[in-house]
């Protein structure tokens, strides 16, 4: 039994018990639990519902891409969460994670930047950013243990007062973001880590991260408090470094308006 298959046992777990029994489903008999039974799930996907146990229980089975995709329909995945199902079935060992070193052709980029920017790792370590960022979001003044984006979110009462209103719903979003990140490198002692101190530093963490929510990202707006020129409003993106996937650049650039 790995992480990886845990991970994935416990994903196929909530989105079962998530699920309407009566939505289009002919139920049969009384329900004392939430969501489909794993009989059903296994019915509809074509599998033993023996088999299909094993795979909620996290033991160690290999499922055929096929299978997985069965399995996608029969509980109603979203293309996230499909996509995600499928890289946690398809998960392969990896080395023990290092945290990365940022480019110079990167890291000068960003600091000649004149709007909000900065550069994570592959565990959200907060890795480069350049002033215009350091004034916002207050990167400057972590320390260095502390400049993870995850754990600044979550833990940081300067994430709350820059959010604002928007705070917790940016930071179950975050959450969501994070999870098919985590699900892959689970099994590793500084992604343990991390989750460990985001646990105790964020009441409001456990049921979000037990929903097992995934999510991917995408670009927006959001409305942010500078703590000199008050209310913002923000564009934002992300992209993917060349030299190292893991590494990634998000953008703030001003807009006119923000989404309601």
């Amino acid at each position: 039994m790995t992480a990886t298959n845990i991970a994935l046992g416990d994903f196929l777990r909530t989105r079962r018990e998530g699920l309407d029994p009566g939505a289009g489903r002919m139920t049969r008999g009384r329900r004392r639990t939430p969501g489909l039974r794993r009989e059903e799930v296994a019915e509809a996907a074509g599998i033993s519902t023996e088999w299909y146990v094993k795979l909620e229980q996290g033991r160690a089975v290999a499922p055929s891409l096929t299978t997985i995709d069965a399995l996608a329909r029969a509980l109603k995945l979203n293309a996230v969460e499909h996509a995600h199902l499928r890289r946690l079935a398809d998960a392969k060992g990896q080395p023990a994670f290092s945290r990365e070193k940022v480019p110079s052709t990167i890291g000068n980029f960003v600091v000649s930047l004149p709007h909000p920017a900065y550069v994570t790792g592959r565990r959200w370590d907060i890795l480069a950013w350049n002033d215009a960022a350091a004034q916002l979001f207050g990167f400057g003044a972590m320390l260095p243990e502390d400049r993870n984006l995850l754990l600044y979110m979550l833990t940081d009462r300067r994430a709350r007062r820059v959010f604002g209103e928007s705070w917790p719903s940016e930071a179950q979003r975050i959450v969501a973001l994070f999870r098919p990140t985590y699900d892959l490198w689970s099994y590793d002692q500084a992604f343990a880590q991390l989750l460990e101190r985001v646990q105790a530093g964020c009441e409001q963490f456990a049921p979000w991260w037990k929903d097992h929510a995934v999510q991917a990202a995408s670009s927006g707006t959001k409305r942010l408090h500078h703590p000199v020129s008050g209310p913002l409003c923000f564009e934002y993106t992300t992209f993917q470094a060349n030299e190292d996937l893991g590494l990634k650049l998000a953008v703030y650039l001003p807009a006119t308006q923000c989404a309601s």
